[in-house]
């Protein structure tokens, strides 16, 4: 997929929105338990191979990730708004204690929606400039995004 899949709210914004088999809650826990969050946030052949999570608005949302190479990148970040089962806001602007980052990318809000028997999940990356945002793009956000959901179903299906 190349292009967004539901409207931008912003110029710079990228996001997905796919109607799944699960549940928000499951869904949700699968965002915001760490254990569960390692087996699926990254796409594969990338791991997830470290993750600290303070669930509340100003709490930790650090992620340690591996390329298929071994080397390591830290993705840290905190929570901006918690809404159980149905909103997860997040930047990488702040770390830890509401203190700047050095390089700010992207506000990334996650909502799950139901829909009958189904969850409509939407994914949007609110980037700083339309430079970050194409960067984002050219680094595979599609195909990444609706990898590492197709990641989480499986996971969810097992819960």
């Amino acid at each position: 997929m190349t292009t967004n899949d539901v409207a931008t709210l912003h110029p710079q914004e990228l996001n997905i929105s796919r109607l799944v088999e699960a549940s928000p809650e499951l869904l949700f826990r699968g965002w915001t338990e760490p254990a569960l969050l390692m087996q699926w946030f990254t796409p594969a052949p990338w791991k997830t191979i470290g993750c600290e999570i303070d669930l509340h608005p100003g709490g930790r949302f650090d992620t340690l990730m591996q390329s298929p190479e071994g080397q390591e990148f830290w993705h840290r970040g905190v929570f901006l708004e918690i809404v159980p089962n149905q909103k997860i806001v997040s930047t990488d602007s702040l770390v830890s204690g509401w203190i700047p980052s050095a390089k700010p990318f992207a506000v990334l809000t996650v909502t799950f929606d139901k829909e009958g028997t189904r969850t409509r999940y939407t994914g949007r990356a609110s980037h700083w400039t339309e430079a970050d945002r194409d960067s984002h793009a050219s680094m595979g956000f599609y195909e990444g995004w609706h990898k590492a959901l197709d990641q989480l179903l499986d996971l969810v299906r097992v819960l």
